[in-house]
């Protein structure tokens, strides 16, 4: 028995990078006629250019979840497993933290094996992981066997996930692929519960003409602006999400499925100064200074220089030319109303 062709399941749809992943998916000539299960806590938008069953699911709840294998779309070929609590959120409130990104996570693994047991291929299991799995000690520059000891709940949710999925492909119960992101600059919308929210923030609001606060340092002199990150653009990451489902099986390394997506480093004073750049002085104005030590530790436990050669061989790609050319193109999509 096969899968329904080009059936992607997509949970946390109804998010920002969910709903760029689907219309991403429909562009992509590699998944001719796809045809989505969107879910999430509340209702996923129907994308434009395909059949979605968009549910509206508490994916903490095992029955829920059976539930989307079940739609009249057919059983996934592929499931983009993108929910979960943020790293600032999972911090403040363990208990949902471990619900959500780790016992949920658990559910999904078990109903994509269950529902994938008699097809003639393993379901694509692609789970969103995070540059928190790390923390203490660290090389200068991470490669592939850099050992992860996340020092906060969000980073220890993922690779508890991590594990899980790895174990599950192990077994042949799914196809997993697991995708470490690093931060996203810059993210539209209002701020999220991530602590690294503030990355996209003094970029974001100063070029809206509104006010932004920078937990890292007190001043726009203050040492604390060097405190460096590691950074893609929301464009080159839906090209890495599109492309992770294409990757064959064989290239991924044999203990494991993990892949670290390729980024750039830049530090804060790098960002203010591409946002003074761009906008000019008064957009920097905008950007006022209050030192939050939890956040600070948080965010510097975080490798900010990875060894981009694996992915890369992968066909995965990279940002070129730093933070200038993606504050240029968040201004313009500011302009254009698609921001």
């Amino acid at each position: 028995m096969s899968p329904t062709k080009n059936v992607v399941l997509i949970t946390g749809a109804a998010g920002w990078l969910g709903g760029l992943l689907s219309s991403a998916i429909i562009a992509d000539p590699r998944t001719p006629d796809v045809s989505f299960i969107l879910a999430d806590i509340v209702e996923p938008k129907t994308p434009k250019g395909a059949k979605a069953a968009t549910i509206k699911a508490d994916l903490t709840n095992p029955d829920e979840i059976d539930k989307l294998f079940n739609t009249e779309i057919g059983v996934p070929d592929t499931v983009y497993c993108l929910h979960g609590i943020m790293s600032r959120g999972s911090e403040d409130n363990f208990e949902l933290g471990l619900k959500v990104n780790i016992d949920s996570i658990r559910m999904m693994l078990q109903a994509t094996r269950k529902y994938g047991a008699n097809l003639s291929a393993p379901i694509k299991f692609i789970f969103t992981s995070s540059l928190a799995v790390y923390g203490g000690p660290l090389p200068e520059v991470v490669t592939p066997d850099t050992i992860a000891t996340p020092e906060g709940a969000y980073g220890m949710g993922k690779l508890t996930s991590e594990l899980m999925v790895n174990e599950f492909s192990r077994r042949g119960f799914i196809d997993g692929r697991i995708i470490r992101l690093p931060t996203i600059v810059v993210r539209p919308g209002v701020p999220s519960a991530a602590t690294s929210a503030f990355i996209s923030g003094i970029i974001r609001e100063p070029l809206k003409g509104v006010e932004a606060l920078c937990p890292v340092g007190d001043s726009i002199d203050s040492p604390e602006l060097q405190l460096a990150s590691w950074l893609a653009s929301p464009e080159t990451t839906i090209k890495n999400f599109v492309q992770v489902k294409h990757v064959p099986a064989e290239k991924f390394l044999k203990h494991t499925r993990v892949v670290c997506l390729p980024g750039f480093t830049a530090t804060v004073r790098e960002e203010l100064e591409a946002l003074e750049k761009v906008a000019g002085k008064e957009a920097l104005k905008l950007v006022s200074f209050k030192d939050d030590p939890i956040n600070r530790r948080i965010v510097s436990s975080w490798p900010s220089k990875f060894d981009n050669t694996y992915p890369l061989s992968l066909g995965f790609v990279v940002d070129v030319g730093g933070m200038v050319p993606i504050v240029e193109q968040f201004k313009k999509d500011l302009a254009a109303g698609i921001a």
